[in-house]
């Protein structure tokens, strides 16, 4: 869907509107309208525009006298001015202010079409630069994610692959493994890496609320809504929306959602108007959604059209050799943050103490971990007392049971083994042989990751 570039007139000459409307209109802009300072400012607070065309004179008001209010509300928005001949030095005194440039009245109409493109222009490269400088700094400070394990070596390719498309994605991994990060991969790999990724928490944001939050709402739409609010989904026109615990997410919402994933379009609460937007759409959960669309609790229409392609990030116990570069990568981080100036650094028992821990919080838990042992620390090096109170205590990776020997006293109990019994053990066998990685696992019993927790799920062995 191709983003249409808004451009509002301000002008109160409705005829000479009119025309230059139709004119732009045919270009393909799409335009927006008003004859006073006070209709203009309403509509700046209300939408996101690219460009406008700003006469200086104006029944309530002077236009030179608005365009500070007008780069404070929309600071990357390109002004023309329209003047007559009797105010040419205003309008230089208008550029000196900011604005792009200005045009005599009765206005060229092809004059006006190249002077607003090279004004687009000029916006689209202070967008391309604010969004580069972002990306360096994402890079450099925020978005690190360590790969030392086949399945992440593996996860970060396809994430890669996934990215050079506009199809939607959905995210799938316990609580604490970084999906997040992977969404942001996504985006700093993508066509829109210049425009905002924004992110939504569909559990952390209030049932009453999180239309409003998605999708905006008019003043006076209901109790507490005073002014006008630009949704999430508009701010991320462009761009790509982040919808993290999509689960999570109210299924009265779910009908709405869907349909704006449909046809790109969404109303305001309290508004009647229809809006259209251009956003890439990036989902994260960490439920099986479809033993929630089983239970009632997800409309399976929308997970179809989220689920365009499907990334699975494994949990931490299942790339061990990740544990000690993520455990080094944050203590690298956390240190330069404390008032000490110890020389940091894990101690071989502690190493082998995390290595052999099955981290139920995953990657997050591990951060934690980390950040104890670096306060409690003090000489700098991380002992395993530092980590947990009685590291004796520590929980432990519990040792592995059999199954064959568990399959084949079914027998000696003189008990018939049902064809589930024979899968369960099947599985369970499976996964003994290749230490409990379940995409090997899946690999090898030629079913997908997440059928295979499907079936985990059914035995009573869900995480």
């Amino acid at each position: 869907m191709k983003h249409l570039q808004k451009i509002l007139i301000l002008d109160d000459e409705e005829a000479l509107r009119s025309i230059i409307a139709q004119r732009l209109k045919r270009k393909n802009y799409e335009i927006v309208e008003a004859g006073t300072v006070a209709e203009g400012v309403t509509l700046l607070k209300d939408t996101l525009l690219d460009a406008v065309l700003l006469d200086i004179k104006l029944p309530d008001g002077d236009g030179i006298a608005l365009l500070p209010l007008l780069k404070q509300l929309q600071p990357d928005l390109q002004v023309v001015m329209l003047t007559g001949n009797g105010t040419i030095e205003s309008a230089i005194e208008a550029m000196k202010l900011g604005a792009y440039d200005y045009l005599t009245k009765p206005c060229n109409l092809s004059e006006l079409e190249i002077t607003l493109q090279k004004a687009l222009e000029k916006r689209k490269l202070l967008l391309e630069n604010k969004g580069l400088r972002q990306v360096v700094n994402r890079q450099t400070q925020e978005l690190t994610i360590i790969a030392q394990s086949t399945p992440m070596k593996a996860l970060l390719e396809m994430t890669h692959k996934v990215a050079q498309t506009d199809t939607s994605v959905l995210i799938q991994g316990e609580s604490g493994v970084g999906k997040e990060l992977i969404a942001q991969a996504i985006h700093l790999c993508s066509s829109r890496v210049n425009r905002p990724c924004i992110p939504v928490n569909a559990g952390a944001i209030p049932e009453a609320l999180i239309e409003s939050e998605l999708f905006g709402h008019e003043k006076g739409a209901f109790t507490g809504a005073g002014t006008q609010k630009i949704g999430l989904v508009e701010m991320a026109d462009n761009g790509t929306l982040f919808l993290d615990e999509i689960g999570e997410m109210p299924l009265a919402l779910q009908v709405k959602l869907l349909r704006f994933l449909e046809s790109g379009e969404f109303r305001r609460v309290g508004d009647t108007r229809l809006r259209r937007v251009d956003v890439r759409i990036i989902a994260a959960t960490n439920r099986d959604l479809q033993q929630e669309i089983n239970r009632g609790k997800f409309r399976e229409d929308l997970f179809y059209r989220l689920n365009g392609l499907t990334l699975i990030v494994p949990p931490l116990r299942e790339r061990r050799e990740d544990i000690i570069p993520l455990a080094e990568h944050f203590l690298e981080i956390q240190s330069k943050q404390t008032p000490f100036s110890h020389d940091y650094g894990l101690l071989p028992e502690t190493r082998e103490l995390l290595l052999n821990y099955d981290f139920p919080g995953n990657v997050r838990e591990l951060c934690h971990l980390i950040e104890r042992g670096l306060i409690l620390s003090i000489d700098g090096k991380i002992r395993p007392n530092d980590i947990w109170v009685n590291y004796k205590q520590a929980p432990k990776t519990p040792p592995a049971s059999d199954p064959v020997n568990e399959f084949f006293d079914i027998f000696h109990n003189h008990r018939q083994p049902s064809l589930e019994d024979v899968e369960k053990h099947y599985i369970l066998a499976i996964l003994q042989k290749v230490k409990g990685n379940k995409t090997q696992a899946a690999h090898l019993l030629g079913i997908s990751v997440r059928n295979l927790y499907r079936k985990l799920q059914n035995y009573g062995m869900g995480e």
